[in-house]
C-alpha cells in the first residue's frame, strides 16, 4: 500500500474518545500490556480501536481461540489501517513494544520495495504527531515476504520509516514472538536524539496493491522497559 495514507492516522487519534484509551495493564518481565483485547466483543470491530476508513470495519474483527482473544485481519483487495490511542507512554522507560504476529496468508507477488506491490501480511506502527498537513511521523514494521530482514524502507516523503522484522512464509499460522526496541529505531531512522511522545499504534494487513487477498493476527501488544 502506498504508505502517504498513514497520514491521516493523526485525525484518528484525535478523534478518539479519551473515554475509549484504557490504561496501560501491568504485565510480567517490566512491561504493560496496552491490548489484549480481553475486553473486546469476539466477531466484531474492537471498540477501542478507528479505523482509517468504516470499510476497515469489514477487514479486522476480534476473534477467539481456546479462550485468547486476538485481531484478525482479512483483506481483498484492500488497504486500511487500524489505530489505537495509547495515552502516557513514556517512550524513555518503555522503549520496547512487543506483541506476536501470527501470519495466515500472503498477499500474492507482494514486494514492498515496489509501489506496485508493497502489500504486507502483518505491519504495525508506532505513530508519532507531526503535522496536521503532512501527517505524523511513523516507524513501521513488517513481515515480508520477500524483503531480506533487516531492510529499511522510507515512504510519505521520509515521514514514514519502515523496518523489515521476518521475511519469508516459514511459521504461517503460527504466532512468533517479537520485541523491538522502537526509541532506537527512531533515532536511528530519524537521525535524531530526542524521544518522541507516542500517540498510539497502528495495523495494516492489505492487500490492495497486488488486487491479491491476505491475512493474519495480531495480539497481546506489551510496552517494556527493555
Amino acid at each position: 500500500m502506498r504508505h502517504f495514507v498513514i497520514g491521516v492516522l493523526l485525525a484518528l487519534f484525535v478523534a478518539l474518545p479519551v473515554m475509549l484509551a484504557a490504561p496501560p495493564v501491568p504485565a510480567a518481565d517490566d512491561c504493560k500490556v496496552i491490548e489484549d483485547f480481553g475486553r473486546a466483543k469476539a466477531g466484531a470491530f474492537p471498540a477501542d480501536w478507528k479505523p482509517r476508513k468504516d470499510e476497515g470495519k469489514s477487514i479486522y474483527a476480534v476473534q477467539e481461540e481456546g479462550g485468547k482473544r486476538f485481531l484478525r485481519a482479512v483483506s481483498k483487495g484492500q488497504g486500511v489501517q487500524a489505530a489505537r490511542e495509547v495515552q502516557g507512554w513514556d517512550l524513555a522507560a518503555y522503549p520496547v513494544l512487543a506483541r506476536p504476529p501470527r501470519p495466515r496468508e500472503f498477499p500474492k507477488g507482494a514486494d514492498e520495495r515496489e509501489s506496485g506491490t508493497n502489500d504486507s501480511v502483518l505491519a504495525v506502527y508506532m505513530v508519532v504527531p507531526h503535522s496536521r498537513i503532512k501527517g505524523p511521523k511513523a516507524v513501521k514494521y513488517v513481515w515480508s515476504q520477500k524483503v531480506p530482514v533487516g531492510t529499511h524502507l522510507t515512504s510519505n516523503a521520509g515521514l514514514t520509516q519502515v523496518r523489515v522484522l521476518r521475511s519469508g512464509t516459514e511459521g504461517r499460522g503460527e504466532w512468533r514472538q517479537e520485541k523491538v526496541n522502537v526509541l532506537e529505531d527512531w533515532q536511528k531512522f530519524f537521525d535524531t536524539k530526542d524521544t518522541p511522545k507516542p500517540a498510539g499504534i497502528a495495523v495494516l494487513t492489505d492487500s490492495d496493491d497486488t488486487k491479491s487477498s491476505a491475512a493474519g493476527d495480531y495480539a497481546d501488544f506489551k510496552i517494556c522497559k527493555r
